[in-house]
């Protein structure tokens, strides 16, 4: 029997190791439970692109119509925003989808989606957790025979989502802007929405493909350097766009190539909202994003919280105070005006409509919020080491025995979700294992691409 646990996102683990059908059903036991205790009645239930997306997806829905509880299930691949778009648009009382977001392609995973559109609260998780039987073998009808009886239904989450959107921005202003759009999907269950709404991106790795070539659809730098030569080579691009595996996260390039991270984003985020909109709300971001987004927040007037790391930290918030902007470092962004989760699709059009309406340049309106809150490079290592050895590292931690990483002394620290050790002058290392896959990973923020590096190469030397 494997103890079953969620991490930050989910629970996650490796197809045909510890992601079997038995397992699978064990958790969708377990919520299914939970669900009969709460008295709900209807799921909404989507899977990603990842292999074996389908056939979870009917095995799960036996166990929740075994309970009584009405299936609501995408017909294809979906991204997790159209399911948690989906719960609030069919008055659903959870969503699940079938996802590993964006962990390596031999990982699949399960997310809970609460009532209101976002990531369940940690409370909830919890008490899902503590009802996972050890072993589910009960006999259930068939999909098949569950869907003849209307016990579960298909709903067209995709359709809603796209009418959701074009009925939120100015389309047709982005499409008649002149900018030239790049879209990397990551093989991911974004591609067709995109294409949808914007018929004219230049497309990459937009067709299925559950073995995403290898590659971890993860939207950073490292990642997508056919996205950077992509747009190095032809000019009239004006901007790129990646989705990670589920598409709730994004990652942009300028039209030189270069990497836009997602805490340039957020600050753009800001800056678009506060001072072109005339939107007020709160800003909450996670303990690992630049301390930049404070400095403009204060610059603002506007109130300013930092969560542990995990996007349902944020959504919980959003669902009782007015947020205007919410995020994390790994690109899973939100704003004010939908609904409280990430949504990598969502952030690239809003991008665009703020591009599109000012007439500025990605470039253009970085330089802006330079000229208001400085310039900084922020970057992150995540390093594949034995399971002693990251440990080790923690433990030196906790117990204060890093005092400097080469010539960088360290005047302060804090550990609200890892340890950060702060350098001074904007300049800091975050030390953290990941709560999704077997890494540790180390953020760090410099004045530039050089001296976060510099910053980076000296605690892996020290600490390893």
């Amino acid at each position: 029997m494997v103890n079953i646990k969620f991490g930050t996102d989910g629970w996650r683990a490796i197809i045909a190791d510890t992601y079997t059908i038995e397992n699978v059903k064990r958790v969708a036991a377990g919520t299914a439970k939970w669900m009969v205790s709460k008295q709900y009645q209807v799921v909404v239930i989507g899977h990603d692109c990842r292999f074996g997306g389908e056939m979870f997806l009917k095995a799960i829905t036996e166990v929740f119509c075994f309970h009584g509880i009405k299936v609501l299930y995408a017909l294809d691949f979906v991204s997790t925003p159209m399911v948690s778009l989906g719960v609030v648009k069919l008055k659903a009382d959870l969503g699940i989808v079938i996802t590993a977001s964006h962990n390596p392609p031999s990982y699949n995973g399960y997310k809970l989606k609460s009532h209101f559109g976002g990531p369940s609260s940690p409370a909830e998780i919890s008490e899902v957790e503590n009802l996972i039987p050890e072993i589910w073998e009960t006999p259930t009808e068939s999909f098949e025979t569950y869907v003849k009886n209307g016990q579960a239904t298909s709903v067209p989450l995709e359709d809603m989502y796209v009418e959701h959107a074009e009925a939120s921005f100015d389309l047709n202003l982005i499409r008649n802007s002149g900018l030239k759009v790049a879209y990397d999907a990551m093989y991911g269950a974004g591609q067709r929405a995109m294409l949808r709404l914007l018929p004219d991106v230049t497309p990459l790795h937009c067709e299925y493909n559950p073995s995403f070539m290898g590659q971890a659809p993860e939207p950073i730098g490292k990642n997508l350097l056919q996205l950077s030569e992509l747009i190095k080579s032809d000019p009239s691009i004006s901007l790129g766009i990646a989705n990670d595996g589920d598409a709730d996260r994004i990652g942009m390039y300028d039209s030189n190539g270069t990497f836009v991270d997602s805490h340039h984003i957020l600050l753009l985020l800001l800056m678009y909202q506060y001072k072109y909109k005339n939107l007020k709300g709160e800003v909450v971001v996670t303990f690992s994003v630049t301390d930049k987004m404070r400095e403009m927040a204060i610059k603002y007037g506007l109130p300013y919280e930092i969560t542990k790391i995990g996007f349902k930290y944020i959504a919980e918030i959003m669902t009782q105070r007015d947020v205007l902007v919410g995020g994390e470092e790994s690109g899973g962004l939100a704003v004010k005006g939908h609904i409280p989760e990430r949504d990598g699709i969502w952030i690239g059009l809003m991008i665009l409509e703020f591009m599109a309406s000012t007439g500025k340049s990605l470039e253009e309106l970085i330089q802006e919020l330079y000229d208001e809150v400085g310039a900084f490079w922020f970057d992150r290592d995540d390093l594949h080491i034995t399971e002693e050895v990251k440990q080790g590292v923690i433990k030196a931690c906790k117990e204060g025995k890093y005092t400097s990483f080469g010539n960088e002394k360290v005047i302060s620290t804090e550990d609200l979700d890892g340890f950060k050790f702060i350098f001074g002058n904007e300049r800091w290392v975050m030390i953290r294992p990941s709560g999704t896959e077997p890494v540790l990973r180390v953020y760090a923020q410099g004045k530039d691409v050089k001296d976060t590096r510099s910053i980076l190469d000296a605690v892996k030397k020290t600490i390893l």
